[in-house]
């Protein structure tokens, strides 16, 4: 499993509760421009339609050898989930006020999964606190050290 992209801001925004794996519906340049580190995943989340799920604002930058094939960076893709899965997740989320963001991208098997992570929203004062606590946690690395 090689990791192509990873969404740095999850944790500090929001509260991890659970992770599935899916695949996702891309162009050939979309995967060749993803192969080279030109996507950005950090403002993308995932919406249900028609039974669907699709994600959104995932920015997959235009491959430089593309020519016409080039697509919009910022389209709609669509998820590959069952649909047993996309039910049981669209009322989770409907019922618990949950959003579904992407973690990461990556390789399994020559196919690309994108990692999703059900989550609640932090407020402002909890990424505050997680703030203080990670430069508490830096300060007693620092002590131990010395």
């Amino acid at each position: 499993m090689k990791i192509l992209v990873v969404n740095k801001k999850l944790h500090f925004n929001y509260e991890v509760l659970e992770k599935i794996e899916a695949g996702i519906e891309l162009k050939g340049v979309e995967v060749k421009s993803i192969h080279l580190n030109n996507a950005n995943i950090s403002d993308s989340y995932v919406i249900f339609k028609r039974n669907e799920a699709y994600i959104l604002n995932m920015n997959i930058a235009p491959y430089s050898h593309g020519n016409i094939y080039n697509v919009d960076p910022l389209r709609t893709r669509k998820l590959l989930l069952h649909k047993n899965e996309i039910i049981k997740y669209q009322m989770r989320i409907k019922k618990e006020s949950l959003t579904m963001v992407p973690s990461k991208i990556y390789w399994r098997k020559n196919k690309l999964k994108v990692e999703i992570a059900l989550a609640k929203g932090k407020k402002q004062f909890d990424k505050r606190q997680t703030i203080k606590d990670r430069d508490n946690s830096r300060e007693a690395r620092k002590h131990i050290r010395v």
